[in-house]
C-alpha cells in the first residue's frame, strides 16, 4: 500500500488492485472517481474486462480494434491512439499492421458521399428525375474494378458511381490499397471497418451491416463480430479521461481562489 492510499477503505483498494491487475494502468482520473463513486470504476472494469475474458480475437488484435475508433476522424482521441499504439507494439504489432489499421480508418470519410449522394437523388427526384443513367463502358470497369478489388459490390455504390465517377474511381484506388499491399486478413480488415463504424461516435448502419456481412463471409464468427463491438462499447468511458482531470484542474483553482486575501 502506498502513503497515497492510506485513506482507501479496504473496498476502494480492492477495486484499485484489480484494476491495476487486469488493466495494466491506472490514472488520477480514475482515483478520483475511486475515491467519488468506486461502485463505478468496479462496474466500469467488468464492463472493459468482457471482451478480455472471453478472448475469441487476439491480445494483439484488440488493441488494433481499439486504435481504429480511436485514431478514426469521428473520435481522433491522440492520448487514446498513443495508449493502444503503444500496447498492440508490447503485443507484437508491426508497422505494417499498425498502418494498415489506420489506412482502413482513413476510408471513414467516404461516409460523406454514401449519406449525402442518395439525399441528392432524392431531391433530384422530386424535382423531375425518373431514372438513373445507363452506365458508361468506363463506368461499368470501374464497378468491375471494385468487385474484383474489394470483394463485394453494394447498392449504396450505385449512385455514386453513376453521378460522381471520378470521385468513385478515386475512392476505389484509394480503398483498394490496403487489400492489395495490407497485411491483415480479409476478415480482420472486416472486423476493423466495423470496429469504427459501430462506434458511438459514428453508428454508420448501412457500413455495419456491410462488413458484418462481408466479415461472415471471409470466416469471421459471430462471436468475434460481437467482441469487436464490446471492444467498441467503452468509447463512452472516454467521458472520464477527459472530464476528470478538467474537474480536478477546477476544483483546485477554486481552492485557490477561496483563499486569496
Amino acid at each position: 500500500m502506498t502513503e497515497r492510499d492510506m485513506d482507501l477503505t479496504a473496498e476502494q483498494i480492492d477495486i484499485k488492485n484489480r484494476f491495476l491487475a487486469d488493466r495494466g494502468e491506472w490514472s488520477d482520473a480514475w482515483e478520483t472517481v475511486l475515491r467519488i463513486d468506486p461502485d463505478f470504476v468496479a462496474a466500469s472494469l467488468t464492463m472493459l474486462q468482457v471482451p478480455w475474458e472471453k478472448n475469441h480475437l487476439s491480445p494483439k488484435f484488440k488493441e488494433l480494434c481499439y486504435l481504429s475508433w480511436n485514431a478514426a476522424a469521428t473520435h481522433a482521441n491522440v492520448d487514446g491512439t498513443r495508449r493502444h499504439i503503444r500496447r498492440a507494439i508490447a503485443l507484437g504489432a508491426t508497422e505494417q499492421e499498425i498502418v494498415e489499421v489506420l489506412e482502413l480508418a482513413s476510408t471513414l470519410g467516404i461516409h460523406t458521399m454514401n449519406i449525402g449522394v442518395p439525399l441528392l437523388v432524392e431531391v433530384l427526384e422530386e424535382r423531375g428525375r425518373t431514372a438513373p443513367a445507363p452506365l458508361t463502358t468506363h463506368q461499368e470497369a470501374l464497378k468491375r474494378q471494385f468487385t474484383e478489388t474489394r470483394g463485394y459490390w453494394h447498392d449504396f455504390w450505385n449512385e455514386m458511381l453513376e453521378l460522381d465517377p471520378e470521385m468513385f474511381a478515386a475512392y476505389t484506388e484509394f480503398s483498394s490499397v490496403p487489400w492489395r499491399t495490407g497485411v491483415l486478413t480479409p476478415a480482420e480488415k472486416e472486423l476493423i471497418y466495423i470496429a469504427y463504424d459501430i462506434a458511438a461516435t459514428h453508428l454508420y448502419v448501412p457500413g455495419t451491416k456491410l462488413h458484418i456481412r462481408n466479415a461472415l463471409n471471409h470466416g469471421a464468427t459471430a462471436e468475434q463480430i460481437l467482441e469487436v463491438m464490446e471492444i467498441s462499447s467503452v468509447l463512452g468511458l472516454d467521458a472520464i479521461a477527459t472530464a476528470v482531470p478538467t474537474m480536478i484542474e477546477e476544483f483546485a483553482a477554486a481552492r485557490t481562489d477561496n483563499v486569496k486575501p
